[in-house]
C-alpha cells in the first residue's frame, strides 16, 4: 500500500485527498482574494544540491573523508562506492551564504562533518525533520482541504507525515517529536506554516548542518506559476546562530499522470547496521 494511503487513514481525512479553495472561517482573513490563492495540493520535488550541503561547496570525493597523502580521500567505509560516493559541486542556498553559527556551534558543525557516517540520522533511517525533509531527493505531497480545516504533508521518505494545523494556533505540543508541530495560515498569496518542538535531533543537510533543540522553523510557500513554488524556510535560534537565516529553493510539481508518492519504508534496510552486532554469529 502507498504510503499516502496509509497517511491519509492515520489522520481521517477521508475527502481530504480533494482539492478546495474555500476558507473556513476560523482562518486568518487576508487582504487578497480567496480565489487567487494557489493550489497547493499534488506531489513536489526539488532539484539541486542542498541534500548535501546547503552551503557552497565543491565537489569531493565522498561524505566521509579521510586524511591522504596530498589531501583528503575517501574513508575506507566507503571507498569501494567510487564516484557513486562522491559529492557533487553546488550552491548555496542560505541568505547569509554561510550559516551563522555561534563559535560553539560551529566547532560541533566541523564534528559533524568529519564524523558523519556514525552521527548523521539519515543513515539510521530516523525522520529528517523540518525543513531537511522538503530537500530530500524523494519527492513528497500535500493534501490540502482548507473547507474542513486539513492539510497533512506525506513525505516518501521513511513514510514521514506532517499534520498541518490550520485555523487557530495549536498552543504548546504535547510532546517533542522529529517533525515538531505544525501551524498554517495564508499571507496574502503565500501559505505559511510554523513548525516548533522539534527534538533536537535532526540535521540540515549532509555536510554535518544540524538543527538544535528549540529551533523555530518559518516555511513560506509563494507560488510562481502553476507548477513552481518558490520555498522558504526561516531558522532562528540564538544560542546556536549569530543570527536568523532563510534557506530558498524552488520546488517543482510532478505533472506526470502518474505522479504518488511511493512507499520507502527504510526503518529495514538498516537493521543490520544498527542490531546486526547482536547476532549470534555477526556477518562480516
Amino acid at each position: 500500500m502507498k504510503a499516502l494511503y496509509s497517511a491519509c487513514a492515520a489522520f481521517a481525512l477521508l475527502a481530504g485527498c480533494a482539492t478546495a479553495q474555500s476558507v473556513p472561517e476560523t482562518m486568518p482573513v487576508a487582504e487578497t482574494e480567496v480565489s487567487t490563492r494557489p493550489d497547493l495540493n499534488g506531489v513536489w520535488r526539488v532539484n539541486n544540491r542542498a541534500y548535501f550541503d546547503l552551503e557552497a561547496h565543491h565537489a569531493r570525493h565522498a561524505m566521509q573523508l579521510r586524511e591522504g597523502p596530498h589531501g583528503p580521500l575517501a574513508d575506507p567505509r566507503v571507498l569501494s562506492l567510487g564516484a557513486i560516493g562522491s559529492v557533487p559541486a553546488g550552491e548555496s542556498v542560505v541568505s547569509t551564504g554561510d550559516i551563522p553559527y555561534t563559535e560553539d556551534a560551529l566547532e560541533r558543525r566541523d564534528a559533524n562533518f568529519e564524523n558523519w557516517i556514525d552521527r548523521d540520522p539519515n543513515i539510521k533511517c530516523y525522520q529528517p525533520g523540518v525543513p531537511r525533509a522538503t530537500y530530500m531527493p524523494f519527492p513528497f505531497q500535500i493534501i490540502m482541504n482548507e473547507e474542513q480545516g486539513q492539510m497533512l504533508i506525506a513525505y516518501e521518505y521513511a513514510g514521514a507525515v506532517r499534520n498541518v494545523f490550520l485555523g487557530e494556533d495549536p498552543g504548546e505540543a504535547p510532546v517533542d517529536s522529529w517533525m515538531g508541530q505544525s501551524y498554517g495560515y495564508w499571507d496574502g498569496d503565500t501559505f505559511v506554516i510554523e513548525v516548533k518542538y522539534q527534538n533536537g535531533s535532526t540535521w540540515l543537510d549532509r555536510a554535518g548542518n544540524y538543527l538544535p533543540y528549540g529551533a523555530e522553523v518559518v516555511e513560506r510557500y509563494t507560488a510562481i506559476d502553476e507548477n513552481h513554488i518558490r520555498y522558504e524556510a526561516t531558522v532562528t535560534e540564538p544560542e546556536t546562530y549569530t543570527e536568523p537565516f532563510t534557506i530558498s529553493l524552488i520546488l517543482y510539481r510532478q505533472i506526470e499522470e502518474d505522479a504518488q508518492i511511493m512507499e520507502f519504508n527504510c526503518v529495514e534496510f538498516v537493521e543490520e547496521l544498527l542490531h546486526g552486532h547482536l547476532r549470534r554469529e555477526p556477518l562480516q
